[in-house]
């Protein structure tokens, strides 16, 4: 380390002091916080890896970004973040980073480029390529860093994020604390491979293995990957071998797994020990400098544990604010559908190709979405207008692409993730429910996610089972997502439009069986506002309320039945969350019965929750039992005479309805 150590500035070196006292001693505080009963939750501290954190962080700028996992403390700190919001934030304080939403496991302050920490582990190694990637979109020289634990490197998320970065060439650190147990599974078990950072070998990464006690050589590394990153020449993977010197969180057993002596040896390994006897060794400072520095952090602590447990709780009001962002001024009305016609697909493509020219920010990933244009046309034309970086054909890693995409979202640009068949969401479920519905409630509202999911399914075309599905009713559970659902020309453009200028999350679904039907739209800009229902058809006998495909064999049925004298109203709710359940209310006010028609199958789904909803709170205007129509609850078939068989027909929907009117 001495001769290291002398390449650094004097002033520099008690810097890095000084951030490892303040990480240490913060983390000594909330050990005794955590026995005093002041921490309602888990309490990971990071005492022993210290050199870590600080040697990366001195290389950034409050532009840089990081992302981290659990044990995130010392990332917080040595990004710069007040000891005070961190404790206040374990404390559960409305003066806490989170405003009290996270806890231990939970931290953001985007303001100064922490961009959260994470309970699961892996979703920040993606989220930093989502990082990366902005900053090769926008041009802006910022750089992205991953902190993740040594468990992380056996996670499907490293080997995606690791590709990922190198086939892009992303601004990416990825910052391995190699603390040689993933809980209480050692690293040597779970591992086939020893190394960690020999594994960028096998991504075209280069890969470093440190010392990870020695903050002067981790500095040193660091910042070459750093200015590598912001000239532009790719990622960099850094194993930093350290260990925690506490259990995984306080208050939980620690000798069951490792021993005493183990960790008292790795106690005399100090970072913080090591790094003052250097810096007295070649006079970069003397003992009663360093002590002013222990003073100082100290009385810093001490005021910061002061404010935390001073500080209030938040309001019981303040739990559901952030589930969504603000609202922004409403669209102007949408116009008439005019006399234009076009399809489906083209309609949606016209949307996506108004908001590409007018926000550089607007990106799409998918399989095949570049030259080819999408397995649907849902790109066609577009690569050769705008190019590769923005229109970026993926690796099939739909877990990578849609957790970089999150991270994307987080940091300034809004991202397009085209599945073509939305079945493939469900590899990257994680991502979405506890990653991208979560972030903007998380962080209360400082951060954003104007991230677009969009995707083809539906049965039909005997696609069998896993290209066939459309998950609305699962979607639509989770708070933070907007799931809708179009079935005309005129609808997926104005809904899509709307879309690309949410600050939500919205998933996209587009029914196969419909991508190529033909219906009026206008050529220019409209949208179509998020929960707005549509009478599709007016009538007084009984309320038919359909989603997707089910819109038209609804109105078909309608049609047989008007034959016959009936007047069948039907509503399309267009989207499922925000879902207008005022506009079904007063539509069974007028005329007593109500029928729900969904390809889904019955139960806990969308046509569920309506007809709970509807039978709360117009109870009173039912002259017969609500009725819903639904697909068979089976896994979807490949034959036709299979998948006929599990799915409404307008046939179907006829037969229902007369049921109903004959109540």
């Amino acid at each position: 380390m001495r001769s290291m150590a002398n390449r650094i500035p004097k002033e520099q070196l008690r810097q890095l002091y000084r951030t490892m006292q303040i990480i240490r001693q913060t983390e000594e505080e909330l050990a005794r916080c955590h026995q005093r009963g002041l921490i309602h939750g888990a309490c990971h501290t990071y005492v022993g890896q210290e050199a870590v954190a600080t040697g990366v962080c001195a290389h950034l700028t409050p532009r840089d970004v990081v992302f981290s996992t659990h044990r995130g403390h010392g990332h917080a700190l040595a990004k710069g973040m007040p000891p005070r919001d961190l404790m206040a934030e374990l404390f559960g304080r409305q003066t806490g980073c989170s405003r009290g939403r996270g806890g231990s496991m939970h931290l953001f302050a985007p303001e100064i480029g922490m961009m959260g920490t994470s309970g699961i582990v892996g979703p920040c190694i993606l989220q930093a390529c989502g990082g990366g990637y902005s900053a090769k979109l926008l041009k802006n020289q910022t750089v992205a860093v991953a902190f993740f634990g040594d468990g992380a490197v056996n996670n499907g998320a490293f080997h995606e994020g690791l590709n990922m970065a190198s086939i892009w060439r992303l601004p990416v650190l990825f910052i391995c604390e190699n603390n040689q147990f993933a809980t209480e599974v050692p690293f040597a078990y779970s591992s086939g491979n020893p190394s960690v950072g020999n594994r960028g070998a096998a991504y075209g990464v280069p890969g470093h293995e440190l010392d990870g006690n020695d903050v002067v050589e981790i500095h040193r590394v660091a910042g070459e990957a750093v200015q590598r990153a912001r000239d532009g020449d790719g990622p960099t993977l850094i194993e930093c071998k350290t260990y925690r010197t506490r259990p995984h969180a306080e208050g939980m057993g620690d000798f069951t797994y490792r021993t005493q002596e183990d960790v008292n040896a790795w106690k005399n390994r100090c970072p913080l020990r090591r790094l003052k006897s250097h810096m007295l060794e070649v006079g970069a400072a003397s003992e009663q400098e360093l002590e002013a520095i222990e003073g100082e952090v100290r009385d810093l602590i001490e005021q910061a544990r002061q404010f935390a447990e001073g500080s209030e709780y938040p309001t019981a009001a303040s739990a559901t604010l952030h589930v969504y962002s603000e609202p922004t001024a409403p669209p102007q009305p949408a116009p008439p559908p005019g006399e234009r016609e076009t399809t489906f697909v083209a309609a949606t493509r016209e949307a996506l190709d108004d908001a590409m020219a007018e926000n550089p920010g607007v990106f799409v990933m998918g399989e095949g979405i570049g030259v080819r244009g999408g397995n649907f046309t849902t790109t066609l034309g577009m690569y050769a207008k705008y190019g590769a970086d923005r229109l970026c054909d993926t690796p099939i890693c739909e877990r990578g692409f849609v957790g970089l995409g999150c991270g994307a979202a987080m940091t300034g640009t809004r991202p397009v993730i085209d599945f073509m068949f939305i079945d493939f969401i469900n590899d990257a479920f994680g991502e979405v429910i506890n990653q991208i519905a979560k972030m903007q409630y998380m962080s209360s509202g400082r951060l954003k996610m104007p991230l677009l999911l969009r995707g083809c399914g539906g049965i039909g075309h005997s696609a069998a089972t896993h290209h066939s599905g459309l998950y609305h009713s699962i979607y639509a559970h989770i708070p933070g997502l907007r799931v809708v659902m179009p079935s005309t020309p005129y609808d997926a453009k104005g809904l899509l439009a709307h879309a690309l200028r949410c600050d939500d999350p919205v998933l996209f679904l587009e029914h196969r069986e419909l991508m190529a039907t033909k219906g009026p739209a206008p050529e220019h800009h409209y949208e179509i506002p998020f929960g707005q229902a549509r009478i599709v058809r007016e009538g007084s006998d009984a309320t038919v309320v359909a989603l997707s495909l089910m819109v038209q064999h609804a109105v078909k049925a309608a049609d047989q039945l008007a034959a016959e004298g009936a007047s069948i109203e039907v509503i399309d709710p267009r989207t499922v969350s925000p879902l207008d359940t005022a506009t079904i209310l007063q539509s069974v006010a007028k005329t007593g019965r109500l029928l729900i028609v969904d390809e889904a199958f019955q139960p806990c789904s969308v046509a569920s929750e309506i007809a709970a909803q509807v039978a709360d709170a117009g109870f009173d205007d039912l002259d017969a039992p609500i009725k819903r129509l639904q697909g068979v609850f089976t896994p979807t078939p490949y034959s036709p005479t299979l998948e006929k068989a599990i799915v409404p027909h307008v046939a179907d929907v006829v037969a229902a309805i007369r049921e109903l009117l004959n109540e």
